[in-house]
């Protein structure tokens, strides 16, 4: 889909900015345009969030500039991570209110597209303005996406949904928590009144077409296992120029408190020629004695720190320093790590490998965006897979990203959704959206537990529970102890 297919309006703002469409971008426009499912693997910085949303966008300008815009949702943005989330709202704002004065301006004056965070930082108060004015794009997270299906204000707010976007789709694809995001995707589909276009974005998916799969659920799969889905990849291959450094003290067993203040002060040193830095580390207790430790050594002012326990005023601060240029490092767990856009860092030091080769990939591509030139670097720790990697470096740079195995038919997740489904509508034997392995038998299972209450004509089931999804556990199998 060329440029000149969008709006007049959306075709100006767009020159104004950018130099041309990239290559994600031309080849993914066509086919959001049309509806269909998506999947885009490009790689950082190459536009893959703005050819997800310009699409979108442009529909509801031509709506808006046609006729009135309902209160209703119509394009839902999932992320694994509310600083993304927060990040995105602000990257949408700043298109939005130029796309409006420039409508203003050539005489075609738009309503107010409204986009809204639901995650949990959302208080009591913004989730009630939601409810009785749902936004037009809600930016969410998997777990704030499940407990909205599951209130009556969330699903009325949600039936007009017509685009899905699944941000760092990756992340989630491989573990329980993807499997929850893959029923309550088929839950939402379900609900809407038309159909909903999916779009899955991602720099880093292995093997792209189970990816794909996931993406779009079993009833857009054919007997060959091909998914329905156009598969946009472009290539993600860096230049790296690599260096091993080795401490001057002699290494042990354990790293010695001599040996831990080398580190920093090579951190130090390195921190304080660039212009900002992000430093990783695998635990929150790492980021606040790093953070601490480099604070004594650059001065308060000069460090923040950033990982999921810290109140969301601390976090925003922080991303919002680290944004601005106000900062010379900042800490944090990998609640930084995926897709945020800080377009001023030039150095990354990971403390400790991340564990995989995708998440170290995804910490690196923070820095270096738009095609700069970064400096990436791993401070090993005395774990063994740290220490293989020093010693065999073409290893680590030849390895490819591990592959993701997405289950939606998970037994347990799949039980624990279908008692939260049955309490919005009853289920059929014939769910076309729940076209799983093993959906029948998992019906027959919460039936016997007294989970379900089957119809008297025997063609229907029922939640037992009023409110099923207080019993859940989206981070994990089985039950919840406190």
């Amino acid at each position: 889909m060329p440029l000149s297919q969008f709006h007049p309006i959306i075709q100006e703002w767009f020159q104004s900015r950018f130099q041309g469409p990239t290559e994600a971008q031309t080849a993914g426009w066509p086919a959001i345009a049309k509806g269909q499912h998506t999947l885009i693997s490009a790689p950082t910085g190459s536009g893959k969030t703005l050819a997800a949303f310009l699409t979108c966008i442009d529909q509801l300008v031509r709506q808006g500039i046609t006729e009135e815009l309902p209160d209703a949702t119509q394009v839902v943005y999932v992320s694994p991570l509310k600083a993304l989330s927060n990040d995105i709202k602000k990257n949408l704002a700043t298109p939005l209110d130029e796309i409006s004065a420039l409508a203003q301006e050539r005489g075609t004056p738009l309503p107010e597209i409204r986009t809204g965070v639901r995650t949990g930082d959302t208080t009591p108060s913004e989730r009630a303005k939601m409810a009785k004015r749902p936004p037009h794009i809600l930016i969410t997270t998997p777990e704030s996406l499940y407990i909205l299906l599951t209130s009556e204000s969330g699903r009325r707010g949600l039936k007009e949904v017509k685009t899905l976007i699944l941000d760092e789709i990756h992340a989630v694809a491989d573990d329980k928590r993807g499997s929850h995001l893959s029923l309550s995707v088929e839950r939402l589909c379900e609900l809407a009144e038309g159909p909903v276009a999916r779009i899955g974005l991602s720099a880093t998916q292995r093997p792209i077409e189970e990816v794909a799969r996931f993406l779009v659920g079993n009833p857009e799969i054919d007997a060959d296992g091909k998914p329905n889905c156009l598969i946009v990849e472009t290539g993600r291959a860096r230049i790296v120029d690599l260096a091993i450094q080795l401490p001057q003290l002699e290494m042990g067993p354990i790293a010695s408190h001599e040996l831990w203040g080398e580190t920093l002060d090579a951190i130090t040193k390195l921190v304080m020629g660039h212009r900002t830095t992000l430093v990783f580390v695998n635990t929150r207790r790492l980021v606040e004695r790093v953070s601490h430790q480099l604070s004594e050594r650059m001065g308060d002012d000069a460090v923040v720190a950033h990982h999921g326990s810290l109140s969301k005023a601390t976090r925003l601060a922080a991303e919002e320093k680290l944004k601005n240029g106000e900062v010379k490092v900042c800490v944090a767990t990998a609640s930084l790590e995926l897709g945020i856009d800080i377009g001023g860092l030039d150095v990354c030091v990971l403390v400790g490998y991340p564990g995989s080769i995708v998440n170290t990939w995804q910490r690196a591509g923070r820095v270096g965006r738009s095609g700069r030139e970064s400096l990436i670097i791993l401070v090993a720790s005395r774990d063994a897979l740290d220490q293989f990697f020093m010693k065999h470096p073409s290893l680590f740079f030849g390895r490819d990203i591990e592959d993701a195995v997405a289950d939606p038919s998970n037994r347990h997740i799949m039980k624990a959704h279908l008692t939260c489904a049955a309490s919005e509508l009853p289920l059929t034997l014939d769910e076309r959206e729940y076209d799983i392995d093993g959906y029948a038998e998992a019906v027959a299972e919460l039936t016997a537990s007294g989970d379900l209450l089957q119809s008297a004509d025997g063609d229907a089931w029922f939640a037992a529970r009023k409110q099923p999804h207080r019993l859940v556990n989206m981070r994990a199998i089985g039950e919840s102890w406190s």
